[in-house]
């Protein structure tokens, strides 16, 4: 199928244009012309359409060239989406008639319909439909309103009856149709009108964006934080460390059943992040480290959902992410992974296709450190200066905007338009933002914890093993040769597969430089997610895609830090 988006000049044709294919476009020249005009791609109804921006026309008897190949372009459409100014609509029309007195099927966009709320300008459009004969569709291309509507009525694009015989009657026919569905009175904007306009508009909006985002960081953190000191920890240090030394007792204090069940004692003590049993670091990752941030992140997300400020950060990001091969709903795995990765790949359901679910995965456990990750960089780095946190940060930014262009253009795939529905900002309903978060929060628990649990048991067989101590040896010479980190670090990148702090912390019992803890950091953000995030990356991507996912992983981490070790100096020696 081939959609032409026509209109005259400056009604937004381009913007309605982006909205439907992304950025992924092709600009080419008229055969034998020097009149430019851009194509893409979108899918209707899962069959993959051409959508071609016609130059603007004011008419199809062409008084110039661009108007020649308009009418030319018209001959070879399937369906024409005919993109009215609403603010404009007695000077839009007439080329509009033009169209549907042609034998091919129309739909209208009525473009700029805030704009004319702003201006008091009403038009009734079921009236507007019913006297042309085919869909009219308010759309406002800014936000993103009304396109999803927009690409749903197309399959029923209809061709109209209308027939003129000249110009005098096509504008008097406009007058007619202007007496009948437009009146205009004066209105002043309310405050939540303009704050709604604010919030898309790239200057105000970014601004905004940069505000609420900070905040809910900190936020999601805090709240995550308090849970773990205040409830979770205390639960699992007064109640449930108590039955599990008694059941160590039980079990002799040692063994193989013993240390696969309860975990092995340290310094004749149960760590629940160190033992590795599956009553102890079992339980302890999914549900003290990990509900904590579900909890805390899916209660902003709510908010931020019901107020109606999600969709608007979603529409303001959007051509920025589709540089990443994303759309801009990946703004919120890209934010949830800065508090946990495990519910920022549990988020990426909210994508549309399979690529971009992957290549947002992907760039989450690679360039997104969870924020227990992050206070331990703060601690092992930042007490040396602000200047090596920001070395570190930055170069996880870097390996976000490079890795994130790098799949876009080598996973093939279209990546799909951004069809959302733009509410008006209200009060969060309380009642409807609980029962979200419980059923997310369910969601988690079923889904993810057993195999959590499940993955938990056979790493602590294998470390029971002994099988890890193989791999620390076998990998030893790149570590040493190519990252610059002593031995010891393999020991240290094992751990970070059960939880990055506590690697990043055994870094701070060796003597290392500052340049090894920068190299260090980067390279354990950068390497295996823990094991809570991995089972669920295996949950959602399935095995092929986890095993490229890892392969990534490897790859970008080794050269990342290699490059590190070869490019920064040697600053000074952490005693």
């Amino acid at each position: 199928m081939k959609i032409l988006l026509m209109g005259n000049p400056n009604v937004g044709k381009s913007v309605i244009f982006s909205r439907l294919t992304g950025v992924r476009v092709i600009s080419s020249n008229y055969p034998g012309t020097t009149v430019g005009f851009t194509s893409g791609f979108m899918k209707i109804e899962g069959e993959v359409a051409e959508v071609i921006d016609v130059p603007g026309a004011y008419t199809l008897e062409p008084t110039c060239e661009a108007e020649e190949i308009a009418l030319r372009m018209l001959e070879t459409g399937d369906v024409v989406i005919a993109v009215v100014d609403a603010t404009n609509l007695e000077r839009n029309l007439y080329l509009t008639l033009q169209l549907l007195e042609r034998d091919v099927p129309v739909v209208i966009a009525l473009n700029m319909w805030d704009d004319t709320k702003h201006r008091g300008i009403h038009i009734d459009v079921e009236r507007l439909e019913g006297i042309l004969g085919v869909p009219v569709i308010p759309t406002v291309a800014l936000s993103g309103q009304g396109i999803k509507e927009l690409v749903k009525s197309i399959p029923g694009a209809a061709n109209s009856r209308i027939s003129m015989n000249s110009r005098d009657e096509r504008w008097a026919f406009v007058g007619n149709i202007i007496d009948q569905v437009q009146q205009i009175t004066h209105r002043h904007h309310r405050w939540t009108e303009r704050l709604e306009d604010a919030s898309v508009k790239p200057r105000t909006g970014l601004i905004m964006a940069a505000v609420v985002l900070v905040t809910s960081f900190y936020i999601v953190r805090f709240i995550g934080e308090n849970l773990i000191t205040y409830l979770f920890d205390p639960l699992f240090e007064r109640l449930w460390l108590p039955v599990l030394m008694k059941l160590s007792n039980l079990m002799g204090g040692g063994g193989f059943l013993h240390d696969v069940v309860v975990g092995k004692l340290i310094a004749g003590d149960i760590h629940f992040v160190e033992s590795f049993g599956l009553l102890s670091s079992g339980l302890y990752v999914p549900f003290a480290m990990v509900l904590p941030y579900i909890v805390s992140f899916y209660l902003i997300l709510g908010i931020l959902e019901d107020t109606g400020y999600l969709p608007r950060l979603a529409v303001l990001l959007d051509t920025a992410m589709h540089r990443l091969g994303l759309h801009g709903y990946a703004i919120i795995p890209t934010l949830l992974g800065l508090g946990c990765n495990v519910p920022a790949v549990l988020a990426t359901r909210v994508l549309e296709s399979k690529r971009e679910r992957f290549i947002a995965a992907t760039l989450v456990c690679i360039a997104l450190p969870c924020v227990s990750a992050q206070a331990m960089i703060f601690g092992l780095v930042g007490k040396y200066g602000g200047g090596y946190v920001a070395i570190v940060y930055g170069t996880l930014f870097l390996v976000w905007i490079v890795l994130g262009i790098t799949l876009n253009h080598t996973l093939k795939g279209l990546s799909p338009e951004l069809l959302i529905e733009i509410p008006p900002y209200r009060l969060p309903p309380w009642l409807t933002v609980l029962q979200k978060l419980l059923t997310r929060i369910r969601g988690f628990l079923i889904e993810a914890v057993p195999i959590i649990l499940a993955a938990v048991l056979v790493i602590n067989i294998l470390f029971v093993m002994g099988i890890f101590d193989y791999i620390a040896d076998f990998t030893a010479p790149v570590i040493t040769g190519i990252l610059g980190l002593p031995k010891e670090a393999v020991v240290a990148i094992i751990i970070g597969f059960l939880r990055k702090d506590a690697a990043l912390g055994m870094l701070a019992l060796s003597t290392l430089t500052v340049k090894q803890l920068i190299v260090g950091s980067v390279v354990l953000s950068m390497f295996f997610p823990c094991i809570a995030t991995f089972v669920v990356l295996l949950r959602e991507l399935g095995l092929k895609d986890l095993l490229r996912s890892v392969g990534i992983m490897i790859f970008f981490a080794l050269i990342v830090g290699g490059a590190l070790n070869i490019i920064l100096p040697d600053f000074h020696t952490v005693r």
